[in-house]
């Protein structure tokens, strides 16, 4: 008999810092997990986990960034990963969740270790990405920020150059979602609804704690990893030619340093390593283990 999906239900809340757009999967008082999208993603990024992971004992709780999807844009400065991560433990706060999992996609896995950082009684398991990336691999996600602010004649057109991009080699109708998310009407046809500055001032942070100098500053926050970690490695480069935003030896000496942490290979990149079935699967089994 096929599983029934769960059902999801969006509300934004406001946090000091400013309102967030928040997506909820299964039962309010379940255990939660909580969900950081990558430096210029959305929260429909964790739909496909969502639907096959939550119901009567397990929540996903999926954010939109500031200055991201349908959440508000806020000033310079406000950003990097230690304001973010004080947002996703804001909203934990406000869904009754002392205590959670969290999902960090990209981006989102510098966040989630931030999180682990402040609040390491707060975080029980962590999936991320960790390390730093390949140079190379910088490219497409540079491409990928500098879409943001164009107008394109309408949704169809947008998504028809993003499929010949090839970015996403298995489209489907959660992609279709994902992206027409993020589009909002504008003068002249549609354009993403993601703050380009905001996105900027969070890639340049993340180029700091990524290459600068010998040691890269992203390592220290290993340190804080002392709870059970899964880290999800993408077999495929971003795109062919350009790299890997975890490579091999970043992953090997991540679970070197970390005794918690176990990796996983996963058959996609990294833009489709959070929706492919794999994921999913290891995901379910790291977040029922005892």
């Amino acid at each position: 008999m096929t599983q029934q999906a769960a059902r999801y239900g969006d509300s934004d809340m406001s946090l000091e810092s400013g309102r967030l757009r928040v997506r909820r999967w299964g039962a309010p008082d379940a255990p939660a997990v909580m969900c950081a999208p990558g430096l210029s993603a959305n929260l429909c990024g964790f739909d496909r986990l969502g639907e096959r992971l939550a119901g009567d004992t397990l929540q996903l709780v999926a954010i939109d960034l500031r200055g991201r999807g349908r959440s508000e844009v806020t000033g310079a400065g406000t950003y990097g990963w230690r304001h973010h991560a004080r947002d996703v433990l804001a909203i934990a706060d406000a869904v009754g969740a002392p205590s959670f999992a969290i999902i960090g996609q990209s981006s989102g896995a510098a966040i989630a270790m931030a999180c682990a950082q402040l609040a390491p009684s707060r975080v029980e398991r962590l999936v991320d990405l960790v390390g730093s990336p390949d140079e190379r691999s910088v490219v497409p996600v540079v491409a990928s920020v500098s879409r943001l602010g164009t107008v394109y004649p309408s949704a169809q057109a947008a998504i028809a150059l993003i499929k010949q991009i090839g970015i996403i080699p298995e489209w489907d109708e959660y992609w279709d979602r994902y992206f027409l998310y993020e589009l909002r009407d504008v003068e002249g046809g549609v354009a993403a609804s993601s703050d380009r500055g905001a996105v900027l001032e969070d890639l340049g942070y993340g180029n700091a704690m990524y290459w600068s100098g010998p040691e890269a500053p992203v390592h220290a926050l290993w340190a804080a990893v002392t709870m059970p970690a899964l880290v999800l490695r993408a077999r495929r480069e971003i795109l062919p030619g350009f790299g890997f935003i975890l490579p091999a030896a970043e992953a090997e000496r991540f679970a070197a340093a970390v005794p918690s942490a176990r990796v996983a290979e996963i058959d996609a990149n990294h833009y489709t390593i959070t929706t492919h079935d794999e994921s999913i699967a290891a995901i379910g089994a790291f977040l029922r283990a005892s």
